[in-house]
């Protein structure tokens, strides 16, 4: 399945009721943990068996007594109640604590499987999905379905015996009483049917505008001084309510079928107990069965419709928390567009020479996509630094991508060392690969480790020594603990260029045998930026380096410069070779340095 495509659309209303292929792969997750769910099972059983009980002591102690029976008679059904009324309370016991337990250990293996499947994806699906959708499958989903899962395992094995158990004890004391209470269970099977739909439908309503609730709480935060600065904070309030307005009636709208749905069954289970009371009464007087029979068939009448209770409750739970069952399999089952071949050609283990792009084109996968590159051609070799410049929205970033394989083209070929890199491992090409970006993520730890997040085998030298290339060294021991500083949420406690100097300093350890440079300089001052400078060349040897810069003053001393407008090689060469053509090149460098002298 392809992750360009929404792997389940939230807005869509399916006519097919529950989906048990879903149930059935979620399922697997419990299946796991064998020992826990056979334990559950058996407190179940146990107790359903001892629930049963009750009813037939009662049965027997009332009939004792009618007949004129001793006290010593009443002893043993007085044992036989404490032991049951023990085991009942050990198994219930064991069951919260063994139900506990598999519940959190299924929302470990659904959240672990999540977040591996998080790191496999490409570019494209994060680009499609905002971070609160992504959020709320990890959460709230993950939490719902694991709750799911356990008790309604629980409660269908316990309710399903009590009903087998109840259903015997009943024909074997009267067959006609019996037939009429269970002849009710037909029309409950039928009320389930007829809220089905319903309930699914609504449900899904809920859990998808819920999802946009998420996500436009993390723009709101994360957004929150752009929102300040353009004033933007009575708009936000108002289409947030409209937002919340849309989720409360879509949730009042389900609790509505739930609040019908489960009166019905208590509607039915009066009427069964009614039924029983009346026509045993008769059956009473005419001699036919005795008080602890009719008592007996009371208290069955009422314990049968509890487990029916229970189940139709965890089967409308099943159907409100499908969707919740689809999203979060949806992300799971999602195979990444960009991944490894079945059978990858053995990488080869030494440095990489070339990199060749053949006539590459790109164009997202979306219906009348543009092209954003068109027929590029390009080669880099061992030790040659390629810078890429152009007009905004040329494709330069589109372009780095691509020889990153964060994307692949979809025209032409991308070779290492002339051998198409869809060929070799994913893992080989990007782990000898450092990319500075100009947004760069800083997590949240100290700056070493910020560092060490680029080589995790790295030493304390290692670390200095890349900080001083970068430029970043100085800085560093001027915050308050030096390199064990706090680097804050997202890099807070820093400015843009310190957290550039950072991001450097991570790629420089890394020791990469390609470099992607994507407006690294961008965030840093001028004194910084030729600190920086002064380190490229050192840094630069002996791998193959591709430089974005809109300033060209940063760019002049590379080996090769490519001029991108449009999707396409405008023209190539070095600096020199660029100037004499008096083309697009020479016109921009022309208007930099003009407004850096008027500066």
């Amino acid at each position: 399945m392809n992750d360009q495509l929404n792997v389940y659309d939230e807005e869509r209303e399916s006519s097919s009721g529950i989906q048990w292929a879903l149930w059935r792969q979620l399922w697997t997750y419990a299946c796991a943990h064998p020992r826990e769910l056979v334990l559950l099972g058996v407190c179940a059983l146990v107790t359903a068996a001892m629930e049963v009980s009750y009813p037939l002591i009662t049965r027997a102690v009332i009939d004792t007594v009618a007949r004129g029976g001793q006290l010593h008679d009443l002893t043993g059904y007085a044992l036989l109640y404490a032991l049951t009324t023990v085991i009942v309370v050990i198994s219930i016991g064991g069951f919260i604590r063994i139900g506990g337990l598999l519940q959190s250990l299924i929302s470990h293996d659904i959240r672990r499987d999540g977040f591996a499947r998080l790191q496999e994806l490409s570019f494209s699906y994060f680009n499609q999905r905002p971070v609160g959708w992504l959020m709320a499958r990890m959460t709230a989903d993950c939490d719902r379905l694991s709750n799911i899962l356990v008790w309604g395992f629980l409660d269908t094995v316990w309710g399903l015996a009590m009903m087998l158990g109840i259903g015997v004890a009943m024909i074997w004391l009267n067959p006609f009483l019996a037939l009429i209470v269970l002849a009710i269970l037909p029309v409950l099977g039928m009320a389930s049917v007829f809220f089905q739909r319903r309930l699914l439908r609504s449900a899904r309503a809920a859990t998808a505008i819920n999802s946009r609730v998420t996500a436009s709480y993390n723009e709101a935060i994360t957004g929150v001084l752009t929102s300040k600065v353009f004033v933007r904070e009575t708009q936000n309030s108002r289409e947030f309510d409209q937002l919340a307005d849309t989720l409360s009636a879509a949730k009042v709208r389900n609790l509505t079928y739930a609040a019908v749905y489960l009166p019905v069954v208590v509607t039915l289970a009066s009427l069964a107990i009614g039924l029983t009371l009346v026509i045993g009464g008769y059956n009473v007087l005419g001699g036919a069965i005795s008080v602890g029979t009719l008592i007996a068939f009371i208290r069955f009448a009422t314990q049968l419709f509890e487990p029916v209770q229970q189940i139709s409750t965890r089967f409308a739970e099943l159907q409100m928390g499908q969707a919740s069952a689809e999203r979060i399999l949806g992300l799971i089952n999602t195979e990444p567009a960009i991944k490894d071949k079945p059978h990858t050609r053995s990488a080869p283990n030494q440095t990489i020479q070339t990199i060749t792009l053949q006539n590459v084109g790109f164009s997202y996968e979306a219906e009348n996509s543009p092209a954003i590159l068109k027929d590029v051609s390009l080669q880099a070799h061992y030790g040659q630094s390629i810078a890429i410049v152009g007009p905004t929205g040329g494709g330069k970033s589109t372009l780095v991508n691509l020889i990153a394989r964060f994307y692949e083209p979809t025209q032409g070929n991308v070779l290492i060392d002339g051998v198409d890199y869809q060929d070799l491992g994913l893992h080989w090409l990007q782990s000898r690969l450092g990319v500075i970006l100009q947004d760069n993520h800083i997590f949240h730890g100290s700056l070493m480790s910020n560092i060490r997040y680029g080589q995790l085998e790295a030493s304390d030298d290692d670390i200095i020594k890349a900080s001083k290339l970068a430029g970043a060294h100085e800085f560093i021991m001027s915050q308050p603990d030096g390199y064990q500083s706090e680097a804050g949420e997202r890099g807070d406690r820093l400015s843009a260029g310190q957290k550039q100097l950072i991001s450097f300093a991570r790629a420089i350890v890394s020791d990469p045998q390609i470099l992607i440079m994507d407006e690294a300089t961008s965030s840093v001052d001028s004194e910084t930026e030729q600190q920086i400078q002064k380190g490229l060349t050192s840094l630069l040897e002996g791998r193959i380096a591709f430089i974005i810069a809109h300033r060209l003053s940063t760019v002049r001393q590379c080996d090769h410069i490519v001029f991108i407008d449009n999707g396409r090689i405008a023209e190539q060469g070095s600096h020199r070779e660029l100037i004499a053509k008096k083309g697009r090149y020479r016109e921009l460098y022309r208007l930099q340095q003009l407004g850096e002298v008027q500066a």
